[in-house]
């Protein structure tokens, strides 16, 4: 059994960053892992996609954390309730996914969390469990027990449902559902503490409820900071909005989408998805305040720390040299065009919508002369049918720069 660590420094530096609230208080957590009870903390994620983005790192690094500190660590992959579907957040309804999409979804997701949570650590391996495990199991008895422990109304209070009652939109049995069997897995797990973003708030305290009612024990509920751009109010890492940094991208791509961050995230991105200490990054909140930094300078070293996370340090230092070699020596501008596509989309039919060439044969004559160069790769398109795949920056001819994003992803 791992020795838990009481250092009060580590505790508090803990619970002081990434951290929204905690329920029932930030207090009574701190005195529980002052005395060294060994606890039991798990965070859940449902398999609705196949790639891990930057916005789930908070939690698995806090994870991670606990797990340093000699706690019991559970990582749950929400397969069953990926197949019914989270309400939280949706206007509508969402898709029910089947079994075996959610299977292909979760065939890279340990290899993903890996680069964060330590899985080798012989003396204290955090756990992956799958909830389909306990809720395929549940009889319609249980089930029925289960539902009795909360009322209709308690549910409608959900801020999401009285949107949609006031847009006159449809609220499904099913979606009440949901709420219930992501609660049933503390029970089912019997944790101490569940951690999750601001947005699974509902859901974990209902399982609190049920932990208190069911297994007569006290569940604290870590809620933590949404990666979310200060200034707009709208998730940092939306597959439909852009800016989605995937935690299996290539070290490039990777390093090329932290630099095209708006400058108001990052701050926010460096304490939610770094190791760096929080002195530091104060440091860099003054002095960006006081215009003694450019945030590009900032960017470089946030894209360089995360590149050295999810790869290595010789990756991330290739990434950063690749960058100020092609942009900053070239002189790409800041206000670079953004033209959002569809994956597969062909470049030729891109560039023709946008003006960028008057024909097909301009466009196969730019090709001929290597005229077109995808900067982060550092190399030149000779495919007349090239298909994009990426978000990348692109130069044409000699002047003219755009940034290629995605706006329809495919899980």
């Amino acid at each position: 059994m791992p020795k838990v660590n009481t250092d009060p420094n580590s505790i508090n530096e803990l619970l002081e960053r990434s951290i929204d609230k905690i329920y029932p208080s930030k207090e009574d957590l701190k005195k529980i892992l002052q005395s060294g009870k060994r606890l039991r903390i798990y965070n859940g994620a449902d398999a609705t996609g196949s790639q891990l983005h930057l916005g789930h790192s908070t939690n698995y690094i806090l994870l991670e954390k606990f797990r340093r500190l000699g706690h019991e660590v559970i990582i749950l992959f929400g397969d069953f309730t990926a197949m019914i579907g989270d309400p939280t957040d949706k206007k509508a309804s969402r898709t029910s996914l089947t079994k075996k999409e959610v299977d292909i979804n979760l065939k890279t997701w340990k290899s993903q969390i890996s680069k964060i949570v330590n899985f080798k650590d012989k003396n204290n391996p955090p756990k992956i469990v799958k909830n389909s495990k306990w809720l395929s199991k549940l009889s319609p008895i249980k089930l029925i027990t289960l539902m009795s422990n909360f009322t209709v109304q308690q549910m409608l209070e959900r801020d999401m449902f009285q949107k949609r009652i006031a847009d006159h939109k449809p609220i499904f049995n099913h979606e009440f559902l949901y709420p219930l069997l992501q609660g049933y897995d503390s029970v089912a797990l019997d944790v101490d503490v569940e951690i999750g973003g601001t947005d699974q708030t509902f859901n974990m305290l209902v399982g609190r409820t049920l932990q208190q009612k069911i297994n007569n024990k006290e569940k604290f509920v870590v809620t933590t900071t949404l990666l979310e751009n200060p200034k707009t109010g709208k998730k940092l890492m939306s597959k439909s909005e852009g800016g989605y940094i995937g935690l299996n991208d290539s070290p490039l791509e990777m390093f090329g989408k932290t630099m095209a961050l708006p400058d108001e995230t990052i701050i926010s991105v460096f304490t939610d998805c770094t190791y760096v200490p929080q002195n530091e990054i104060n440091d860099m909140k003054i002095k960006l305040e006081t215009n003694k930094i450019n945030p590009k300078d900032l960017k470089i070293q946030l894209g360089y720390e995360l590149v050295k996370i999810y790869h290595n340090e010789k990756k991330a230092l290739e990434a950063k040299e690749n960058f100020i070699k092609t942009f900053q020596k070239k002189e790409v501008p800041d206000d670079i065009l953004e033209i959002k596509v569809s994956k597969g989309e062909e470049l030729s039919e891109v560039l023709l919508k946008n003006n960028f060439v008057k024909s097909k044969s301009d466009f196969k004559r730019l090709i001929d002369e290597g005229a077109i160069t995808r900067l982060e790769k550092n190399e030149n398109i000779n495919d007349y049918h090239f298909k994009l795949t990426e978000s990348e920056t692109l130069k044409i001819g000699k002047k003219r720069f755009i940034r290629i994003v995605f706006n329809n992803f495919h899980h």
